[in-house]
Parts: C-alpha cells; sequence; structure tokens
C-alpha cells in the first residue's frame, strides 16, 4: 500500500472513532441518569434535544475530555503535565466545549484536576480508592490508544502508558485494567473491523491480564455466553466494569452503528458514557459513513472535530 493511501485509511478509521464517540455522546446526553424503566416506556429512537440549555448535538465531559488528551498529544505527545493543563482549561475556562461552557463533571475527575490546580504533579493527581472507580479514564481513554497503537513501543510500555493515563483521574488498578481492555479491542478492530475482531481484542487482553487480580471483575466479558446474556443482566451505571461491559456487549450484539448507539443508551443511567464508548468502537466497525448523516450533520462543532481528525492523523502518520 503506497503511503498516501495509507495516510488517507488512518485517517478515515480515526475520524470514525472521534465521531463515533461524540455522536454516541450526545445521542446519550439528553437522557443521563433517567432510569431503564424510563428507556422501556420512553425508548430512544434518534438523537434527542435537551430540555435545557444544551442545544441539539451538544457532547459532554467525555468528548470534551477526549479532546482536551488529543489536543495535547498532537502539541506535546505523551506528555501527562501537558493533558492535565488542557483538563484545567476545559473545566475552569470552559475550553474543549461544545458551546463555550463547561457541561458535566464526574467526582473524580474534579478531584484530580482540582488537585493539579493547586500543583500537585500530573500523575500524583489521580483517584486511588476502590470506591472512586468511576468511568472518567475509560470514557476519554482512546486518544492514547491511537497514540499508541502507532508507536513502536514494546507492548509492556504501551500498556503502562495507557495505565498512567487512566491514572490521571483513575489510579486504581481496575480503571487501569478496564483502560487497556478497551485498548486491545480497539487496536484489534483498527486491524480487523469486524465483531471477531472484538471477541479476539478481548482474548488478548485477557492473556495480556491473566495473572492480574483486577482481571476478575471483568470475567464475564471473556465467557462464551457473553454476548447471550439478556439486556437485564446488563447494568449500565457509572462504574468502569459496568460500562466497558454494556458498551462491549452493545457491541457484539447488534450490527450497525445507529443500533448499537441506541441499544446502549436505551440501557438507561450513565448514558453518555456508554453511548460514547459503544460509539467509539462502532465508529471503527462501521466507519464513518456508517454514523447516521443526520446525527453527524447535528454535531455541534462538528467543524472542529474534522480538524482536530485532521491534525491528530498528521501527528500520528510522522
Amino acid at each position: 500500500m503506497k503511503k498516501s493511501e495509507k495516510h488517507s485509511e488512518l485517517y478515515h478509521k480515526i475520524r470514525a472513532v472521534i465521531f463515533g464517540h461524540a455522536v454516541g455522546d450526545a445521542v446519550g446526553g439528553p437522557v443521563q441518569f433517567e432510569e431503564r424503566t424510563m428507556r422501556d416506556q420512553y425508548p430512544v429512537t434518534d438523537m434527542p434535544a435537551f430540555e435545557w440549555f444544551m442545544p441539539k448535538g451538544a457532547w459532554s465531559d467525555d468528548t470534551s475530555m477526549a479532546l482536551c488528551a488529543m489536543d495535547a498529544i498532537i502539541k506535546h505527545g505523551l506528555d501527562f503535565e501537558s493533558v492535565m493543563e488542557n483538563f484545567r482549561r476545559w473545566l475552569f475556562h470552559n475550553e474543549f466545549t461544545p458551546t463555550g461552557r463547561t457541561f458535566d463533571v464526574g467526582r473524580a475527575c474534579f478531584k484530580a484536576i482540582e488537585r493539579s490546580r493547586r500543583g500537585e504533579p500530573a500523575e500524583a493527581c489521580g483517584c486511588r480508592d476502590e470506591s472512586e472507580n468511576g468511568n472518567g479514564s475509560l470514557m476519554r481513554i482512546y486518544p492514547f490508544s491511537l497514540e499508541l497503537y502507532c508507536s513502536d513501543f514494546p507492548l509492556d510500555e504501551k500498556l503502562d502508558l495507557i495505565h498512567r493515563a487512566s491514572a490521571l483521574t483513575h489510579a486504581h488498578p481496575r480503571s487501569c485494567v478496564g483502560c487497556g481492555i478497551y485498548t486491545f479491542v480497539l487496536w484489534e478492530l483498527l486491524e480487523n473491523p469486524t465483531n471477531r475482531g472484538t471477541l479476539e481484542g478481548l482474548k488478548k487482553a485477557k492473556a495480556y491480564y491473566h495473572d492480574n487480580p483486577e482481571l476478575f471483575p471483568y470475567r464475564r466479558l471473556f465467557e462464551k455466553g457473553f454476548r447471550a446474556l439478556p439486556r437485564e443482566e446488563i447494568p449500565s451505571s457509572g462504574y468502569v466494569v459496568d460500562t466497558l461491559e454494556a458498551a462491549i456487549w452493545c457491541v457484539l450484539t447488534t450490527d450497525n452503528y445507529r443500533d448499537c448507539v441506541l441499544k446502549a443508551v436505551n440501557l438507561g443511567l450513565d448514558t453518555d458514557s456508554v453511548g460514547a464508548v459503544a460509539g467509539s468502537l462502532a465508529g471503527l466497525l462501521y466507519g464513518y459513513d456508517g454514523i447516521p448523516e443526520d446525527w453527524r450533520k447535528s454535531l455541534c462543532r462538528k467543524e472542529y472535530l474534522e480538524e482536530m481528525a485532521k491534525a491528530f492523523c498528521e501527528h500520528l502518520a510522522s
């Protein structure tokens, strides 16, 4: 394959992940925290409008924090102090937002960013308690996953960097392992965008973490009957294990982007994060054109997202 063809292929994959993530976030955002019983009674069938101060197509902290990381990587590489500086710019100065106003922040993320503002080193800011295993690092890890996919570091070094990227806000090993599992799946889908690729990514994650005790909370992901589990057995809370399980279950049990994201959102509760994580993987599976055009066009600041995709591709290609 010629260099120009490889560059074009990489760009299309990056754009699919970015838009897949942001669209899933925007579809789920307006119904965040609503119970599953509400979704059963009033299912989401399209990108909904907010009923309050945010416009339709607005994305939340999930996409904003991912863009913070992507911007820092483009400009400074894997410099965690620069990533944390961008997190501060987002939280306290309304940058990297869809509307010029910071929308939503998780408790652990706020604590970590506030520690950074007080002068703590970036890699000392993350929450380490077992009770603080929310999905706040999983929801924004994909720029690091893409960066390391294109690197020639040894595998152990790549995963160490993924864990350190998680630990900026979520430093407990369970959150770090969750980001690692997601990364293995994303890497495999970059090479093999099929559900077989999803399963192969899980297989590689299980092999890598086989002696890590924090693999146990994720054990259902690796069981043969996981994709056959009924909907009522798939939690969709903000707990990192629940979010990763729900997102991958939705990927494995649908055959197009729209159905995957709607299935994720109609699980209820942490709908923006489950939608974003599922959407990023489904974006790779079905490509940019597989994301409904009307949803892509409804996104706030879609031109900015296009610019970020181009700039990130140029960075990775270099």
